[in-house]
This record gives C-alpha cells, sequence and structure tokens, in this order.
C-alpha cells in the first residue's frame, strides 16, 4: 500500500533539515521514498490529511502488560496490542505476567507467533527466576535466544543477593539486561499505600520510601561488584532518584523507569479510597513527584512508562485492603503527558531508549523502513470510558484534563487511523 502524508509538521531532532518544518512524507511498500514540501500523490495512494497533523518515529513504552496467557478476562494479546497501535506505539516491552509466567524459551515464543501479525512490535521479558519463585534461575540464555530482551520477575525484587549476583555475572555473556524491582518486602510489610501523612489520616498501612530505596542501595552494591546491565522499573521516591544519579555518575551500566501516574497524581488522591489509584509503587508526595519530574527532565530517568495493568472489575470493585494493584494507562499517556511536558520533551521521551533493550532505533528519512506515530498535540479534552479500547477498564485517568490526541499508527506497510 503506498501512503502520503500530507503537510504533517516533523517532530524528530534526530533530523535536524526537516525537525520541526512542514512535510509530504510518501511511503511505498513500506519504505519512506520521499520528504519533501509538496508532493502529488501518485495512483491508488492513500492519502491522509488533518488539521495540525503531525508524526514523529513512531513510540516506545518499557513497560506494558496484558492477561494472555491465562488472564484473557483482563486482556488477551489481540486487543492489547490493537490498543497500543490506537495509543501510538509501534514497539513495547511486554512484562511477564501471564500464567504460567514465561520462564522458558518455548513461552517466550508463543509471545512472539501470538503477536507477529500486529502492527505493535511486541518484545517480551522473560523471567529471572522459575515461575517467578526467586529461587532458581530461569533459562535465560534460551530465552535470549528466543526473543526475550530482557529478565524481570513482575513487580518483585530478587530478594537473594546472591542470585541477583550470578544473574548479572551471568548474562553478561549475552549481553543480556536484568530487572530487579525496587521494593524489599520485610520493610512493607502488609503496606498497600505510600506511608505518610495520607495513609495515617486514611488509616492504610504505609509502605515507607525505606522499602524502595535499600533495595536500590543493595542492587547497586552487587552491580558494582559484578557489572553487567541493570534496569529498575518504575522509581517512585526522591531518593531512588539521587541513588541511581550517583551511580551513573561511577559508570554503573543502570538504567530505570517511572510509571505517568507517579509524575501526575500525589497519594493524597486515595482521599474517596478509589481504589484504581492503588499501585505498585504507590502514590508518594508532592516532593517525590517533583523530583521524579526533574530525573526524567534531566536524563536520570531514562523511560516514562505507562506501566499499563488491566486488571477485570472483580479485582477492583471490592474493598480497598483487597484491591489489586494497577491502572491502565496506554489510551492516555500521550495526553496526559502533554499536560506535564513540552511537545518535543515528550517526543524525546516516547521514542528514546530501545537500544537499552537491545532493539533497533527506526530513522525518519528517505530510504528507511517506516515506523511512524501520527498525531495531533494540542487539541483538550476530557479522558472518558469511551476512549478506552482496553478490555478491562481501571484507569485512574478518568475524568482527568488531556491535551493532545493519536491520529494513526505505520509499521512498514501497515497503517492504522483514528479518524
Amino acid at each position: 500500500m503506498d501512503v502520503l502524508i500530507k503537510s504533517a509538521k516533523i517532530i524528530n531532532s534526530g533530523t535536524k533539515d526537516i525537525h520541526l518544518k512542514k512535510r509530504d512524507i510518501l511511503i511505498t511498500n513500506g519504505v519512506i521514498q520521499k520528504i519533501a514540501s509538496r508532493i502529488d500523490p501518485p495512483a491508488k495512494t492513500k492519502v491522509v490529511s488533518y488539521k495540525n497533523l503531525h508524526v514523529s518515529l513512531g513510540w516506545f513504552d518499557s513497560g506494558v502488560s496484558f492477561g494472555e496467557p491465562g488472564h484473557e478476562e483482563r486482556e488477551t494479546l489481540a486487543n492489547g496490542l490493537k490498543t497500543a497501535a490506537s495509543s501510538g506505539f509501534t514497539d513495547i516491552i511486554l512484562n511477564p505476567t501471564g500464567k504460567p509466567v514465561p520462564d522458558s524459551s518455548s513461552d517466550i515464543i508463543f509471545l512472539k507467533n501470538a503477536a507477529k501479525d500486529a502492527l505493535t512490535r511486541l518484545h517480551p521479558l522473560g523471567n529471572l527466576t522459575v515461575k517467578g519463585e526467586g529461587e532458581v534461575l530461569a533459562e535465560l540464555y534460551d530465552m535470549k535466544n528466543a526473543g526475550a530482551v530482557g529478565f524481570y520477575d513482575y513487580k518483585a525484587a530478587v530478594s537473594n543477593p546472591n542470585l541477583l549476583k550470578i544473574a548479572l555475572q551471568y548474562a553478561q555473556n549475552f549481553n543480556g539486561i536484568v530487572c530487579s524491582f525496587p521494593l524489599d518486602k520485610k520493610i512493607a510489610g502488609k503496606g498497600i499505600v505510600n506511608e505518610g501523612i495520607t495513609s495515617t489520616k486514611l488509616g492504610l498501612k504505609g509502605i515507607p520510601a525505606l522499602a524502595e530505596e535499600l533495595q536500590i542501595v543493595r542492587d547497586l552494591f552487587i552491580l558494582e561488584y559484578t557489572g553487567g546491565k541493570l534496569h529498575i522499573p518504575t522509581v517512585s521516591t526522591e531518593n531512588s532518584v539521587k541513588l541511581i544519579a550517583s551511580a551513573k555518575k561511577k559508570g554503573l551500566n543502570v538504567t530505570c523507569s517511572v510509571a505517568i501516574h507517579n509524575l501526575l497524581f500525589k497519594d493524597d488522591s486515595l482521599i474517596d479510597f478509589d481504589t484504581d489509584y492503588k499501585v505498585m509503587p504507590p502514590l508518594r508526595t508532592k516532593g517525590d513527584r517533583n523530583a521524579l519530574l526533574k530525573g526524567v527532565k534531566n536524563g536520570t530517568i531514562d523511560f516514562v512508562t505507562s506501566d499499563h495493568t488491566p486488571l477485570n472489575i472483580e479485582l477492583k470493585q471490592v474493598e480497598f485492603d483487597n484491591a489489586a494493584f494497577g491502572t491502565i494507562g496506554l489510551e492516555s499517556f500521550f495526553g496526559s503527558s502533554r499536560t506535564l511536558f513540552e511537545l518535543e520533551e515528550v517526543i524525546k521521551i516516547l521514542t528514546k531508549g530501545r537500544s537499552v533493550f537491545g532493539l533497533d532505533t527506526p530513522e525518519l528519512k528517505e530510504g528507511a523502513l517506516a515506523c511512524l506515530t501520527i498525531f495531533e498535540p494540542d487539541t483538550e479534552y476530557e479522558f472518558s470510558k469511551d476512549l478506552i479500547m482496553s478490555s478491562s477498564k481501571n484507569s485512574m485517568f478518568l475524568g482527568k484534563s488531556m491535551k493532545g490526541k493519536v491520529l494513526g499508527t505505520m509499521v512498514e506497510d501497515t497503517l492504522i487511523l483514528n479518524f
């Protein structure tokens, strides 16, 4: 299919000659054939035209969860990937949340095969340990060869320090990246929200910032001893940012992410006991949020992720203590991030970081394979249920002000438009 994108403002700082310029982009058989001020459409060409049209490299999310296999009532792979594509994402890292967990090469092959026909390219993480139980390393090398881009026991710290040491040493043999969730369970105890004034007022058990920071300190000490690549998903406290900044200054190969909702909301959002605000890590204080925003802007925090976690209604519409952790975030990611950052900052956040997981970085130039997100950055609106494509509707963004809409996504010769 030939596609002509008309009069699109290009946001791509990597190509200075066309960055912030309005251009026509002609894609033929999945390849960007021409970028020019004006291109007349060849015969049988699909023309994409829209007021205030913008285009960038395809967007990337480093932390997405679905339900399949085992929890299809939460989200299937097919609908999850369709939701990601409509939300502007051409590549996602899939968290290992299925049942059974993906701890072997055959599990990774299943996920890759299930996603092979989708526009959004799925890059699975394999479990670091067998069954995610934190006791025995899984088949890391075999999973890497099958397509796993890293290893992670989802939302679980590597509690055994020797296991983390061995994993970091072993994974260096094939340039593997090890993920360790920052939570010391013994410090966190039975906490479910941030420990502080709000948790005291509400009578809810708190998780102190110390639980996150102690785990990070230990993991960074081990990384300094072993070498290798460590990724710390979804940090949430001011001191966590300082610890990681210090480690980077030492030259340690450490990366980290923050969930978009931890940049937007504080723990006082819990005042009405709305379980959609129950997430892990928990929403923290104003000081933490400000430090996280600063960490994103100065590059200490490598990724902002949707931390998209679909959960069926039975897991959310229960007493707050018993509700599951998590919120969906793919559909609201762009609109909410535009309320925090200027457009060029948002696009930088959404397009960087593939190389951390060993993925090729696409290019926006003539002769390159098309990998594009098409959007309109300025429309203001309120996020509502009719904008949710996910099977599960557990969103803390409902009723919140948004700015900017995704219009379409294109990978090679496959195009999805939302208008």
